[in-house]
Formats: structure tokens, C-alpha cells, sequence
């Protein structure tokens, strides 16, 4: 018998009893295992969850399909037998404020329902109990559409329902308590309207909860950069995940200057000044009591102050080089260049390609207690007890290479120094590699062979690179396919083709592509990962470095070294099925020989 075949149960509102007998009934489990969930004994915590949680706790296997049947498989369970659609509840792809305004929270909470989508003619409501329709008439009259029903799981309903009432709550307090319609007065346009400018505070307690939701909300979404972006009438908040960013939710724009306020407050930053960038850190505490840092940074904009918060897990420091995404032969060199007594070890690649990471954790793999590590940072971007770190203050002149001059003068046997930006943090560099120390440092190039010639264009003379300089990593990140639905497909030759110029690697027998599950949010991808281009400087590479080191030459000399471009770098997880070719194109600059 398939679900749709099922009668429906004998009253509007599920029983225990209604769906375990309907499992039965359609084979999905054994009337002994119906037995066992129903002689269960949960006292009161019973009376407060959904039937369907009730035998989700059970952990049955289904006799159909030989899966786990986990809520999001009963719920989609329940709508087949009802006819309706299952309905994953993506908060980044709901607009909370809309959705609360379609009904009031009693009413919602009353019958178990919550809007997800509006539409200009048909709203979808959400609901656990698809048989149950009292409420229908009331609704569609109201809001003079047509309704469509969709199943959700009744934990996702219960939770998100709270939530985004609360939030627009909030919101809608937070604009109460401003008095009025205030205008952002750091808004170009509206710079003539300052009538009655109030606005509400930053320690206003709906305005603290907004925030609060705001963090929590970015942890759970694996958020790695938060954006609370100004516009004209309102203040966007969007989210980048896996390098992607996503709208996560509009606040009108005097809420939105609370937010920010009340962040910079958490921050250590000047409030009143809204005219001048300013960089701060927040160390907050997510739900499971882990640590997570966050770096603020705000920038004067148009429509007023726009900030941009960076999220660091302290558990990316505990992640071993596999984990990072380097191959066995990366991991070797690696592990060779950077633990070499002395000399100057780069990474190259733009902002938000993984350098910091992958610099954090080589410091924390060399971290020893024989070893003082020594570092000087503009941020420093997460704060390490392993290491002695320093910030760049230009207030009081104390830069990049004034900073490497003072750590010399402490002892260290290895020194991090941020970013080599001018000639004299280079020749700092090359100076404490030159007195017996391990240099680690970044460049902003596009590959590793660039960062030989960028040297030599700062002024350092080639005879002390060829002295110091062990070997430049270029590095980007490619989103993962998700390992839940990635598919088999077919091979694009000549886009693979493109992908090894000019090493002509052999077509792979599979490659993948993106799926779409619940896990990934129906992108394809879950996570991220580096690709890597190790330059070693062996002997005959040091000689071909002087003041007519021609960049395109040396390119050619380090393939026939033994680097491996970028791109072969991506290749090589594209035959291994954890990405795709279009997404390593996509990073990774073209392989010139």
C-alpha cells in the first residue's frame, strides 16, 4: 500500500497511535517496533512534543528503504500521506519580517503554523498537522489569497516560529522606542531632514537581543564574515558562507545604527566617531560555551556607517595540514621549507584566501615549549597563548618593520610578520632571517613565482633573496562538494584540458558534481579547502634569481623543478571527487608556460 493510498486518520489532530499504525500500515516499520514506541515511557516530555518526535527519539530503521528514520524523514513521510509538500525551513531564505506580519504570534503558535513563502496571489503556511484545517478560512480571509499547505518539521516550526517573532518584536520595539521615523544624519541624502533625530539605543534591551540573535545566528550558519551594510531606508545584514554571501534579513536603518553602535560599544570602538574606519574584537561565547573571535571593522559609506565583522574559530588552529586541504607531497614540502632553522618562508594570494589560517596553524604545529614564537600583526586576527603576539599601532608609529626590529630584540627563534607591504618591513625580514631566524610572512601576489619578482621590485637585492628565501606557497580556497549528494557526471575535456595545461594529465575515470540536499542548503557545497603551489628554491633556482630575472622564465624553471601550478593543485581533488573543475577555474589563475 503506497501513503497516498492511506486513509486519513479518524480525527483532525495526530496521535501517537495514528502514526504508528499509518508506519505500519505502509511498511515502513514492524508492528513490534510500533509496540515498542508506544509502550514508551517519556512522562511529560511527551505531552509537549509532536507524535512524529515521539518516534523519531525511537530511532527505527525503515523496512523500505533501509534508512534511519530521522524527523525530516517522517516529515516527509507525513506529506505524502496527506498529499501536500515537505518544506525544509531555510532561515536564510525567509523573509522573517514578512512572515510575521502575515499572522500574529498567539495565532501561529495556537494552531502550530508559520508563513514561509508570500507570493503575490498564494501564501504557504507551514504546519505538523496537515489533516487539521480549522483555521484555514480564518486566514485566506485575512489575507485575501489563496493558501497552499506544506509539511515542515515540527521542530524547525517550533523553534524558527519563536524566533523570528521575536526578532521582528524587536525590531519593531527598538523603532517604537525611537520616537518616530529618525534619519541616519551620516546619510548624504538625507543630511536636510534632522527634525527629530532620535534614535534607539545602543543598550536598548530589544537592540541588545537583536544582536544576540544576530551572532548566534552567524555561528550556526557556518557564517565566516557578517555584513551590516547602510542602504537608503534600511540596513541590510548578509552573510558569506563557504565565500558566498547570502541577505539574511533588512532592519530599517535607525535599528540598524543601533546595531552597530551597540556592536562598536562590545568592541572597544569610539561610538561618536562615525566620520573615520575603525578596527575593534569581540570575544563572545556560542551556545556549546566555545570561544569564537570576532574582528570588527567599520567604514564611513554614503548611507552611513557600514561594518563588517570577521569570525574566527579557535578550532581552525587545531586543524592538521590534511584537514587544510595540502596532499601528502604538499604536506612534505611544507613541513620541510618551514622547518628549516633560518630563512624567510612566504604565503601569496589575495584577501580571503586562507593565508592566516594556513600561518596559524604552521605556528601552532612548530609551537614547542623550546621554541619562542614571536609575532607582529595588523590585526592581530586571533589571539594564540602559544604565541607572543604584537599589533601594528600607527598612532604611534609602530609598524611592520619597527615591530620586527623590536621582536628581534626578544629572543625569538621563529617570527611571523603579517605582511611585507614596503621596502624597509622587507629588509626587517631579510635582516632577522639573515641573524639565525625562521621568517614566515604573506605577500599579496598571484602566484609563487611572483613573489620572487615582487621582491625584487620593493628593492631587496637578489644576491639576499637567493640568502634567505626557502621557498613561497600561493594558496586559494574552492568550496567542497557536499558528500551527501554529489553526483557522477561527465568529463568536460576541454575544460579539463584547461584545467592541466600544460602537463596534459589523463582524463579521470569520475568526476563529480554539485547535488542539492538539506545539508548543503541546496547548493552543491559544504566547505572549503586550499589548493596549493609550493615553490622550493632549489640551487638552480636561486641562480636564475638577479636584477633580469625574467618572471615568465623562472615560471618555466620552477615547473621543471617540480612546482606544481594552482590549478594542477585543484585537478588533483577534482579527480579525487571532492570538487569541480568549474570551481577551480573559477579561484585559480590561468597555468602559464
Amino acid at each position: 500500500m503506497s501513503k497516498t493510498q492511506l486513509a486519513a486518520p479518524p480525527r483532525s489532530t495526530l496521535t501517537l497511535r495514528d502514526i504508528c499504525t499509518a508506519l505500519v500500515e505502509d511498511q515502513e516499520i514492524s508492528q513490534p517496533d510500533a509496540e515498542r514506541v508506544l509502550a514508551a515511557n517519556l512522562g511529560a516530555e511527551a505531552l509537549e512534543r509532536h507524535p512524529l518526535e515521539i518516534v523519531a527519539i525511537a530511532e527505527l530503521t525503515s523496512q523500505k528503504s533501509g534508512r534511519k528514520l530521522s524527523l525530516d524523514r517522517l516529515a516527509g513521510w507525513l506529506a505524502d500521506w496527506a498529499g501536500q509538500d515537505y518544506y525544509h525551513i531555510d532561515p536564510l531564505k525567509i523573509d522573517a519580517p514578512a512572515v510575521a506580519r502575515v499572522m500574529s504570534f498567539a495565532f501561529a503558535q495556537r494552531h502550530g503554523i508559520l508563513a514561509v513563502e508570500i507570493h503575490k496571489d498564494e501564501c504557504w503556511i507551514a504546519s505538523t498537522e496537515p489533516f487539521k484545517n480549522d483555521w484555514e478560512a480564518n486566514l485566506r480571509h485575512v489575507l485575501k489569497k489563496d493558501i497552499r499547505r506544506v509539511v515542515a518539521n515540527p521542530e524547525d516550526i517550533r523553534r524558527f516560529t519563536v524566533e523570528f517573532y521575536q526578532l521582528a518584536n524587536s525590531v519593531s520595539k527598538a523603532v517604537g522606542n525611537a520616537g518616530g521615523n529618525a534619519a541616519n544624519i551620516h546619510n548624504f541624502e538625507q543630511l536636510l531632514d534632522l527634525g527629530d533625530n532620535k534614535s534607539p539605543d545602543a543598550n536598548d534591551q530589544h537592540v541588545v537581543k537583536i544582536v544576540d540573535w544576530l551572532l548566534q545566528y552567524a555561528y550556526e550558519q557556518r557564517a565566516s564574515d557578517i555584513h551590516i551594510e547602510p542602504r537608503r531606508e534600511i540596513t541590510q545584514v548578509r552573510f558569506r558562507i563557504d565565500g558566498v554571501l547570502h541577505n539574511v534579513y533588512e532592519f530599517p536603518d535607525q535599528v540598524g545604527v543601533a546595531v552597530v553602535s551597540r556592536l562598536k560599544i562590545l568592541g572597544r570602538l569610539n561610538v561618536a566617531e562615525k566620520r573615520r574606519p575603525q578596527d575593534g574584537r569581540i570575544k563572545t561565547r556560542k551556545p556549546d560555551n566555545s570561544e569564537v573571535e570576532l574582528r570588527l571593522a567599520t567604514m564611513p559609506t554614503a548611507f552611513g556607517e557600514k561594518m563588517v565583522m570577521r569570525i574566527f574559530d579557535p578550532e581552525v588552529l587545531l586543524k592538521s595540514f590534511d584537514q587544510l586541504g595540502f596532499g601528502k607531497d604538499d604536506t612534505l614540502r611544507w613541513r620541510e621549507m618551514t622547518g628549516k632553522p633560518h630563512g624567510i618562508v612566504l604565503v601569496t594570494g589575495p584577501t580571503g584566501s586562507g593565508k592566516t589560517t594556513t600561518l596559524y596553524s604552521t605556528l601552532k604545529h612548530l609551537a614547542t615549549p623550546e621554541v619562542n614564537i614571536c609575532t607582529i600583526e595588523d590585526p592581530i586576527e586571533m589571539v594564540e597563548p602559544a604565541f607572543n603576539q604584537m599589533q601594528v599601532q600607527h598612532g604611534i608609529d609602530l609598524t611592520f618593520a619597527s615591530g620586527v626590529r623590536a621582536l628581534l630584540r626578544q629572543d625569538p627563534d621563529i617570527v611571523m610578520v603579517g605582511e611585507i607591504r614596503d621596502l624597509e618591513t622587507a629588509e626587517m625580514a631579510v635582516q632577522a632571517a639573515l641573524t639565525g631566524h625562521l621568517v614566515l610572512s604573506t605577500l599579496h601576489t598571484n602566484d609563487s613565482p611572483s613573489a620572487i619578482t615582487r621582491l625584487i621590485e620593493l628593492g631587496i637585492p637578489p644576491y639576499l633573496i637567493r640568502a634567505t628565501v626557502l621557498g613561497v606557497m600561493a594558496q586559494r580556497l574552492v568550496r567542497l562538494l557536499c558528500p551527501h549528494c554529489k553526483v557522477k557526471t561527465t568529463v568536460d575535456a576541454d575544460a579539463w584540458t584547461s584545467l592541466t595545461r600544460p602537463w596534459k594529465a589523463p582524463l579521470p575515470a569520475d568526476v563529480y558534481g554539485p547535488g542539492g540536499c538539506l545539508e548543503c542548503r541546496n547548493t552543491g557545497y559544504r566547505g572549503r579547502a586550499g589548493v596549493y603551489e609550493l615553490l622550493q628554491l632549489t640551487p638552480k633556482l636561486r641562480a636564475a634569481v638577479d636584477e633580469n630575472c625574467d618572471l615568465e622564465q623562472f615560471r618555466v624553471d620552477a615547473y621543471r623543478e617540480g612546482m606544481r601550478s594552482l590549478r594542477l593543485s585543484g585537478a588533483q581533488k577534482v579527480a579525487a571527487g571532492e570538487t569541480t573543475i568549474e570551481e577551480v577555474l573559477r579561484v585559480t589563475p590561468e597555468s602559464q608556460r
